[in-house]
């Protein structure tokens, strides 16, 4: 393994264009990784200056390669975010003052290209099952013809590779990455472009800037073939990743994953208020792991109580987890199973209400 020590000398060779230091020694180096043949890390610049600290990247990167058993590079150039202008102070605000002065719903920018819809599978909490769901329901779309992508938008745990079983990093083309093939899916995941045992050590800018990256920079469809739904599974929580994505693009929906206990179903009624406040429809509510030990029946009655359909209840089968962790989803591996056919009646209701 490349030495940590060399890695670091070698980025102070390269100088800070404003304090004249090394990028180590100027605290510009976040988030290095060093394993096995790569090495790798963010370069964290002001607002507004990133064409300027274009070429100091470049230089940064040739550095690295220039590095004995370094053989893969990745050097990631975000900017800050610039802090919000604060409202001028008045003795007295009208009513219609103060609404001027509350933060507004993000404006989407356009879909990526060549896909038709883009449906964001969401949990308040971890642990509820999320990407099995994800992956799953994306099978199940699959079956009735769809062509569909999926994107791991979890930056900090991705699942993706290790449930679909695939791996290595994409291939460009012009300017584009090509996602990858599996189970008639086409996925991208953070996992794919880092190893496996990498840890994210990101401010919430630059996993927005992964998350857009991903978003906008593959090639899902064609004209000619275009997507007809990209599926999004998002981290849980209500934070960064979650809002740029509803910057990014327009969403036709979502779907929100609970297990039936109150802990879970509290969580979901926070991703559910998320998506209302900024315009985007709550599809419906899954409720997984259903059965002796986490209860049945909180999903469909929380889905009661927050006004939206209930898509149906998951139990907790091993075979459902023996098949993600053997990288083949158990809707493509066992079509005519039990879970398969649940599955099958989520996506039918999916698609039913999407026009799809």
């Amino acid at each position: 393994m490349p030495d940590r020590s060399a890695v670091l000398a070698a980025l102070d060779a390269v100088f800070d264009p404003k304090s004249g230091q090394g990028l180590a020694a100027a605290g510009l180096v976040q988030g290095l990784v060093v394993s096995e043949d790569r090495a790798g890390f963010v370069l964290e610049v002001a607002a507004g200056d990133t064409a300027r600290y274009a070429p100091v990247r470049d230089a940064a990167e040739a550095a690295l390669k220039a590095i004995p058993g370094i053989a893969r590079v990745s050097v990631v150039l975000t900017a800050e975010t610039a802090p919000a202008a604060k409202p001028a102070r008045t003795a007295s605000l009208s009513p219609q003052a103060v609404d001027q002065t509350r933060p507004k719903a993000p404006v989407p920018t356009d879909r990526p290209a060549h896909v038709r819809r883009v449906l964001a599978i969401a949990s308040g909490k971890g642990g509820v099952g999320k990407s099995t769901v994800s992956v799953n329901l994306a099978a199940a779309l699959a079956a009735r013809g769809l062509s569909v992508g999926i994107l791991d938008a979890d930056v900090y745990g991705p699942s993706l590779p290790t449930m679909t079983g695939v791996s290595g990093k994409p291939e460009y083309r012009d300017g584009m990455m090509q996602p990858h093939l599996a189970h008639g899916l086409k996925l991208m995941s953070v996992g794919l472009l880092t190893a496996a045992s990498d840890a994210m050590v990101w401010r919430g800018p630059m996993a927005s800037q992964a998350i857009t990256q991903m978003l906008t920079q593959t090639r899902w469809g064609t004209e000619d073939q275009p997507l007809d739904i990209l599926v999004v599974d998002l981290p849980p929580g209500t934070g960064d990743v979650q809002l740029t994505l509803i910057q990014k693009t327009p969403l036709d929906g979502a779907v929100i994953v609970s297990t039936p206990q109150e802990v879970a179903l509290a969580d979901a009624r926070r991703a559910h208020a998320l998506f209302q406040k900024v315009g985007v429809p709550t599809l419906g509510l899954v409720e997984n792991m259903s059965g002796d030990v986490f209860g049945r029946g909180g999903g469909a009655a929380e889905a009661e109580r927050l006004g939206v359909p209930f898509l149906g209840d998951l139990p907790l089968v091993a075979a459902l987890r023996h098949a993600g962790d053997a990288g083949a989803p158990l809707v493509a591996s066992n079509p005519d199973g039990d879970i398969a056919r649940r599955f099958a009646v989520v996506a039918a209701r999916m698609a039913d209400v999407l026009g799809i």
